[in-house]
């Protein structure tokens, strides 16, 4: 009787120690981990989610030791949350498919808040990335909730990611036109802009004699924030000048003969 009074003392001892100590791991890791997701400059909600997660697992398992330690068989335990656990993942995996794709984008960051995005076939400005979705802001200020596993599993674009874009425009000009006037016109309008960086240097240079026109290629390098500016101005600039130069941007026309039958 006193040899089991001995044992049952010990193992009472162990177990607090095992929970003590436990709890104190369990707090050390939990620091550690945030100070770790801190230094990249993670987000804070995710941090604050994942030393919970982490805590709440680890103090788990320190439970069920200390509870084996006292000869409680806790293989049914762990059996049990087993099982609540894959019928909760079942449940709710779409969810979790978006949480996962959350956790995904904060940590691997294709895309911050601000930036402009094209994911998912739409295209806005990111307002806000959470758990299970990301929140957009269209050119027309709609707000549009994308789940995280669309994004992740679709070409992302993000426009904002890089310092300087370069503009993409195409003049088309008639073939009765002198393409040397206009060619020096183009430059002119380029060179004037003051937002047109010389480094990578402009391109204009003809890229195709079509049906109608030809056509002028222009392709000016600028800081990512003048790039609509620049577009949109262009293209008024251009058409003033051209106007003023005589120089005809062609449309595509059909002639019709009519017939009067016999």
């Amino acid at each position: 009787m006193g040899e089991l009074s001995t044992n049952l003392i010990i193992n009472i001892v162990t177990a607090v120690i095992i929970l003590v100590v436990g709890w104190w791991l369990a707090k050390l890791i939990q620091k550690l981990i945030a100070r770790i997701m801190q230094k990249k400059n993670i987000d804070a909600m995710l941090i604050s989610f994942t030393r919970n997660v982490v805590y709440t697992v680890l103090v788990a398992f320190v439970i069920i030791a200390a509870l084996g330690q006292l000869g409680v068989e806790t293989t049914s335990i762990i059996a049990v949350l087993g099982a609540a656990g894959l019928a909760v993942g079942l449940a709710l995996q779409g969810s979790l498919s978006n949480f996962a794709s959350g956790i995904l984008i904060i940590f691997f960051r294709p895309f911050r808040v601000d930036d402009f995005v094209e994911v998912a076939g739409i295209a806005g400005v990111v307002e806000g990335i959470q758990f299970f979705s990301t929140q957009l802001r269209t050119g027309d200020n709609k707000a549009i909730i994308v789940p995280n596993s669309t994004i992740t599993s679709n070409n992302i674009t993000n426009y904002s990611a890089k310092e300087q874009r370069r503009v993409d425009l195409v003049f088309g000009i008639s073939y009765d036109n002198d393409l040397k006037i206009a060619k020096t016109i183009l430059k002119e309008l380029i060179e004037q802009d003051e937002r047109v960086l010389q480094d990578p240097a402009p391109v204009i240079a003809v890229s195709e004699l079509g049906d109608n026109s030809v056509n002028i290629i222009v392709r000016p390098w600028v800081n990512t924030a003048d790039y609509w500016n620049v577009y949109w101005d262009t293209l008024e600039k251009v058409k003033l000048r051209f106007d003023e130069e005589n120089i005809t941007i062609p449309y595509p026309q059909r002639d019709v003969h009519l017939y009067q039958a016999a």
